[in-house]
């Protein structure tokens, strides 16, 4: 694609990266067939080929983003299924988060788009903050399908059972019970801790149990993304700066062999730190080496192996990939072969490179499109007819619970239960 940058704007460092990503974009409309929203509206503008052209032609305006190009760009999900299936390699992800940090910085959003905007950017990336809001929230979730908009959307989606705080939850180091010989750092998460502590309990009886010394560092938190994806770069910045502090104290302290991560799309932004942070001369160093040692827990349990599976009972299940996970960490296969390896039957469903509709706080921002793609996401899921749903990104187990008859789960607890640990409540309801 050719383009038409100062040199005088190319001297902004984000700026020339976004250049060098337009550049390798050849208009071959491959990306079209994949993009979720392309498909449910047909429209060029809603593809990522439509959204190259609004972001190169804003960009190299200079000028305050139009309000047709923030309407086209906040329907996009970033499920990065264009990245996947992009034969030149567009790095659609650097792309549309600089888009979105340009319009956040030149565009005055509508009064209550800021509002909520902002009460989400101040509840969601804190755990106690969240558990507070969550509650207030169940006691008007009855009224959820009355309430239109983005409020009945985000009362839609508190569970019927907020859980009990976890013991575990905290800077803690948990130990093996005999010799370690790995030692990791354990991303709690923000949301995920508040909404299914369940996650983060499995995790570390299953890297426990298979010899690994698991802490949860001090000072670590948000990873960031929620805030980043709304065009709050530096806000994004400022999360992954407190983690990068936090591991590197870890590493530098008692050493790391990895950092865990077990929300896909928490994963997909920590392996990012080093591009995020490439500019800021006192951490692109530490970012880069953080982002090195990340891995998603499946990742690091391929690698690993599973120890002494002994399935409990024979479940059939359906796997729902995570779009962090398939297309932004390129984790496709290694999920379903360790479920297989645990003896879990495990199937997955027509058109599993689309999004279900989770997509961070889309599901909230854009419950029209979100609603559509969850009802065709549990359509597809339900044909498996399956014993349970699993998914490995928090987004879209609270995305598709009730939305099919069958529980959904994290990865991590049926690894959990399979190799000792006790079985997941939700398979008992």
């Amino acid at each position: 694609m050719q383009t038409n940058f100062s040199i005088a704007q190319l001297s902004d460092p984000d700026m020339a990266a976004s250049e060098s990503i337009l550049r390798s974009c050849v208009h071959c409309g491959f990306c079209t067939a994949t993009c979720p929203t392309y498909l449910l509206l047909g429209d060029e503008l809603d593809s990522p080929r439509g959204r190259i052209y609004q972001i190169k032609d804003m960009l190299e305006s200079g000028l305050p983003a139009p309000k047709t190009v923030v309407k086209h760009i906040d329907r996009c999900l970033s499920c990065l299924s264009c990245m996947t299936t992009c034969p030149s390699g567009v790095h659609y992800q650097h792309l549309v988060d600089h888009g979105r940090a340009y319009i956040n910085k030149t565009f005055r959003r509508p009064f209550f788009d800021r509002a909520f905007r902002s009460i989400l950017s101040w509840i969601l990336p804190y755990p106690d903050r969240f558990r507070a809001a969550l509650v207030l929230a169940w006691l008007l979730r009855p009224f959820g399908s009355l309430v239109p908009g983005r409020v009945g959307a985000m009362l839609r989606l508190v569970p019927k059972r907020i859980p009990p705080r976890s013991p575990i939850e905290g800077p803690k180091v948990h130990k093996t019970e005999g010799a370690a010989f790995k030692r990791v750092a354990l991303l709690a998460g923000c949301a995920q801790q508040v909404l299914s502590p369940s996650i983060n309990e499995s995790t570390i009886r299953l890297l426990n149990r298979h010899g690994v010394e698991v802490v949860t560092a001090k000072g670590a938190g948000c990873c960031g993304a929620l805030v980043h994806h709304m065009g709050q770069a530096e806000e994004g910045h400022e999360a992954a700066r407190r983690n990068v502090d936090a591991w590197t104290r870890e590493i530098e302290a008692d050493g790391l062999d990895a950092i865990i991560i077990n929300a896909s799309g928490c994963g997909t932004s920590v392996k990012d730190y080093g591009f995020m942070l490439r500019n800021d001369p006192a951490y692109a160093s530490k970012a880069e080496r953080v982002s090195a040692i990340t891995k998603d827990i499946v990742e690091f349990m391929s690698d690993l192996g599973l120890k002494n599976p002994e399935p409990p009972k024979t479940l059939k299940l359906a796997y729902h990939s995570a779009c962090s996970m398939q297309h932004g960490q390129q984790l496709k296969d290694e999920p379903k072969a360790l479920l297989e390896d645990a003896g879990f039957q495990v199937d997955t469903p027509a058109e599993s490179h689309i999004c279900c509709g989770s997509a961070g706080v889309y599901n909230i921002m854009q419950p029209q499109f979100a609603e559509q793609l969850k009802a065709r996401k549990a359509g597809n899921l339900s044909r498996l007819k399956p014993d349970a749903v699993v998914a490995g990104n928090i987004g879209c187990i609270s995305q598709l619970q009730g939305a099919i008859d069958a529980p959904v789960l994290h990865t991590v607890e049926l690894l959990d239960w399979a190799t000792g640990g006790p079985k997941p409540e939700k398979l008992d309801y």
